[in-house]
């Protein structure tokens, strides 16, 4: 098959497509014909070399996909040949076909074209887990994304809204804003022009942030504690601004705070599961009744994966890049 290599750390030129081995399911597992994969930032660090696949993963980058199940391994229950799925995996998402654990498969929410769903597990996942099994976002609380406008952000603004909880965002540019503003953003802050704690101090007035999803990490941890409601929550998920900042352990006392870190890929796959049961019960009602849907920016062939990675790291789209076979 056709798949999407590494050939060695750096610059998204290094993505190069190679004739590999088609993999055969083991005990629990399905192949899956791969409609779509998506890209996500850690994708990108992967390929730079800073985040190494979990052991025994696969080697291939991708952490999502669409498709339809060719093969069932021994002991899956509940999926059969033919099925359209999406899934969480490991790695492996950039290939003609893909290894998954059956228990990190969902399926295609109906409206939902096959293509599109490879944009839903990451960001699902991550958004639920973080904002909602982690943080406890509660109706009425502010809830502040940063980088609104991308696929994290554009599912944690629908989700939050759709929880009843009042949404703020940062973005860098009025296009963006306005998106989010479409998806139920009520705060939204251009952080090349804004301070997004002075704007959401004022829109608050003066209450600040009661759950805050961050995927800057150090550049943006003191001002994230400094807006913090009483009792606030911060979940890192990302460290695109820095890995090691200054911490106010006071200031946290004071407002009986919380700063968490977290990641999806590393976590067991007992986590991964019960997270992804969590998704199928919560988030897929939404997407099929119409209150939250998939946003994707585009699409590129397999083969031109370095395209898709430069347009990533450019970061001028909105919502999920897909590539597709």
């Amino acid at each position: 098959m056709r798949a999407i290599s590494i050939t060695e750390p750096g610059d998204a030129d290094v993505l190069q497509i190679t004739d590999v081995e088609a993999p055969s399911p083991g005990p629990g597992q399905v192949l899956l014909d791969t409609a779509a994969a998506g890209i996500n930032r850690a994708d990108v660090m992967q390929r730079m070399g800073h985040y190494p696949p979990p052991k025994g993963a696969s080697p291939l980058p991708g952490l999502e996909l669409s498709g339809t199940i060719r093969e069932v391994g021994p002991g899956v229950e509940g999926w059969s040949v033919g099925d359209e799925v999406c899934a969480l995996v490991d790695g492996g998402g950039y290939a003609e076909q893909v290894l998954a654990p059956a228990a990190q498969l969902l399926p295609v929410p109906a409206g939902v074209s096959l293509v599109d769903a490879a944009g839903l597990p990451e960001v699902a996942c991550t958004v639920w887990s973080n904002v909602f099994m982690t943080a406890n976002l509660r109706p009425g609380e502010v809830f502040l994304v940063h980088g609104g406008s991308s696929g994290i952000g554009t599912m944690a603004i629908q989700l939050a809204k759709a929880a009843g909880a009042r949404v703020a965002v940062t973005a860098g540019s009025e296009d963006k804003l306005a998106f989010c503003r479409e998806l139920g953003a009520d705060i939204t802050i251009n952080y090349k022009e804004q301070d997004f704690v002075e704007e959401v101090r004022a829109a608050t007035d003066g209450h600040g942030a009661d759950v805050l999803l961050d995927n800057i990490g150090a550049k943006y941890l003191p001002r994230n504690v400094d807006l913090l409601a009483t009792s606030g929550r911060i979940v890192v998920i990302g460290l695109m601004g820095g890995r090691k900042g200054e911490l106010d352990l006071g200031m946290l006392l004071r407002k009986r705070a919380a700063v968490i870190a977290t990641s999806l890929r590393a976590r067991p796959a007992e986590e991964k599961a019960t997270i992804v049961a969590a998704v199928r019960e919560h988030v897929w009602p939404l997407i099929e009744d119409g209150a939250v849907r998939p946003i994707i920016h585009g699409t590129h062939p397999l083969d031109r994966a370095a395209d898709a990675h430069r347009e990533m790291e450019e970061s001028g789209h909105i919502g999920k890049i897909l590539l597709t076979p």
